[in-house]
C-alpha cells in the first residue's frame, strides 16, 4: 500500500433521500455523464423532485435521460440539448420547464470549462472560450431562471457551481479562476437583487471532485499531488457536491442567499 493511500480516510456511505425536494421542478445544466451534473440529477430525483436535463452533448443527454427515467419513471425526467454559450438556446431549455411542468422551483447552474496555459502562452480564444462557457453561461442560466421565477411569484432556488479556485491562486488557471470568480460575483449580485422576489441564490464551491472517467485521463502523478492537498487524502465523489446542492436547494437552508460554500477538504 503506497503513502497516499494509507493516509486516505474512509469514503463514506452513500446518503438515502429523504424526500426534500418532493413535488418541486428543477433544471440542471451539463447534466450529461458521470460528473457533479448527472450526480446532481440523480440526488434532486433521489429526494423526490422532477429534473429536466440539459447538456451540449447530445448524444450523451439521451443516454443519461433515458438511464434515470428507467429508474425513476419517464414522466420525471426529460431533457433538451443546451449549449448554454447559445441564447436561444438556453432560452429553450427554461420555456420547456415551464411548458412541461407548470413552473420551476430550482436551477443548478453546472455548465463549466477549464483548460491549463500560462498566460504568457494563453491566446485570445482560450481565454474568451472558458469565460463563454463558465461565466457567460452562468449569467444566461441565471438570467432565464430569475425571469421566469420573478414572473411567477413562488419565489425558487438557484445553485451555481463555481470552485475554490476563485479564491486561491494557481498556476495556468487564470482564465478558469476568473471565470469562477466572477460566479462567485454573479451569485452575491443576483441574490441582492432576486430576494424582494422570495427567490435565493448560492453556489457551491468543491476543490477536487472526479468520477472514474476523469480519473483515467489524469496521470498518477498529478492525482497523487491533487489529493495530497486534501485533509482526507482523496478527491470527493461527485454525489458529495451533490448533496451540498441538495441542501442548498432545499428549505434546511432557507436563511442563506449570496453565499458561497466551499465543499472542500483542501489544506492549502
Amino acid at each position: 500500500m503506497s503513502s497516499v493511500e494509507e493516509s486516505r480516510a474512509p469514503r463514506p456511505a452513500y446518503v438515502p433521500g429523504h424526500g426534500l425536494l418532493k413535488g418541486r421542478t428543477a433544471v440542471v445544466t451539463a447534466a450529461a455523464g458521470a460528473g457533479i451534473g448527472g450526480a446532481t440529477a440523480r440526488r434532486f430525483l433521489e429526494e423526490g423532485a422532477r429534473v429536466l436535463l440539459g447538456d451540449a452533448h447530445a448524444r450523451r443527454l439521451k443516454e443519461t435521460e433515458e438511464a434515470l427515467a428507467g429508474e425513476f419513471g419517464a414522466g420525471n425526467v426529460a431533457s433538451l440539448p443546451c449549449d448554454v454559450t447559445e441564447e436561444a438556446q438556453v432560452r429553450a431549455l427554461f420555456d420547456l420547464a415551464v411548458r412541461e411542468h407548470g413552473g420551476l422551483d430550482i436551477v443548478f447552474n453546472n455548465a463549466g470549462l477549464g483548460g491549463t496555459a500560462e498566460l504568457v502562452d494563453m491566446s485570445d480564444e482560450q481565454w474568451s472560450k472558458v469565460i463563454d462557457v463558465t461565466l457567460n453561461g452562468t449569467f444566461r442560466c441565471t438570467r432565464a431562471a430569475l425571469r421566469v421565477m420573478k414572473a411567477a411569484g413562488r419565489g425558487g432556488v438557484v445553485v451555481n457551481n463555481a470552485s475554490v479556485v476563485g479564491w486561491r491562486a494557481q498556476s495556468g488557471q487564470a482564465h478558469y479562476a476568473a471565470a469562477k470568480a466572477g460566479v462567485m460575483a454573479l451569485t452575491r449580485c443576483a441574490a441582492v437583487e432576486a430576494a424582494a422576489y422570495g427567490v435565493r441564490v448560492n453556489a457551491v464551491a468543491p476543490s477536487l471532485a472526479m468520477h472514474p472517467h476523469l480519473v483515467k485521463v489524469t496521470s498518477a502523478e498529478l492525482l497523487a499531488e491533487l489529493t495530497g492537498r486534501e485533509a482526507f487524502g482523496r478527491y470527493a465523489e461527485p454525489w458529495e457536491v451533490a448533496n451540498v446542492v441538495v441542501f442548498l436547494a432545499s428549505g434546511y437552508s432557507s436563511y442563506m442567499t449570496g453565499e458561497t460554500v466551499s465543499v472542500s477538504s483542501r489544506r492549502a
